[in-house]
C-alpha cells in the first residue's frame, strides 16, 4: 500500500460519495489508474463496504446506552447463541466480547428510558447473564468510523 492508496482511504472514510474522478484529481491520478486502485482496494477488503451514516436523532435513537454483560457461561454454544440474540436486536449497532471484569460489551441505541426498559426487559429473556449493567451515554464527544491509517504496513 503506498501513499496513494492511503490517501484514497483517507477520502473515503471521510465521503465515500465522491466520484472517482473527484477522488482521482484530490490525489493527482487519472481517473482509470484511481479507479483500479479503489477496486483492489475492495478486492482485497481493506474496504470492506461503503455505507451511509444515519443521524442517530433524526431517526429516534438518539439515547446511546453501554451494556456491560457478565455471565457464567464460557463455551462456544453460550457464545454462538448470544451472537444469534444480539443478531435479532436491531437497537444492538455493536457488541465486542471483552477481557477483565466484563464478558460482553453493547452499544444500544433507542429512543427513550421507556424503550430502553422495553429492550432491557427482552434481552434477559434470551439468554442466560449472571450480571447486566447499564450506562447510559450523557454526550458524544468524538464519534468517527474513519480508521487511522497511520499504521499500516
Amino acid at each position: 500500500m503506498d501513499a496513494f492508496d492511503k490517501h484514497i482511504l483517507t477520502i473515503l472514510q471521510k465521503d465515500c460519495t465522491l466520484s472517482n474522478s473527484e477522488i482521482a484529481e484530490q490525489i493527482g491520478l487519472s481517473t482509470t489508474p484511481c479507479w483500479r486502485r479503489i477496486q483492489a482496494l475492495e478486492k482485497s477488503g481493506v474496504i470492506r463496504k461503503r455505507v451511509a451514516l444515519a443521524d442517530p436523532n433524526k431517526l429516534n435513537v438518539g439515547l446511546s446506552i453501554f451494556v456491560m454483560i457478565k455471565t457464567n457461561q464460557h463455551n462456544p454454544v453460550w457464545l454462538d447463541n448470544f451472537a444469534n440474540i444480539v443478531a435479532q436486536f436491531p437497537e444492538i449497532v455493536e457488541a465486542y466480547r471483552m477481557s477483565g471484569e466484563v464478558d460482553y460489551l453493547l452499544r444500544v441505541v433507542v429512543p427513550d428510558m421507556q424503550a430502553y426498559d422495553s429492550f432491557y426487559k427482552q434481552l434477559i429473556t434470551q439468554a442466560d447473564f449472571s450480571d447486566i449493567s447499564s450506562s447510559f451515554s450523557m454526550e458524544e464527544i468524538k464519534y468517527t468510523t474513519a480508521l487511522p491509517i497511520d499504521y499500516i504496513k
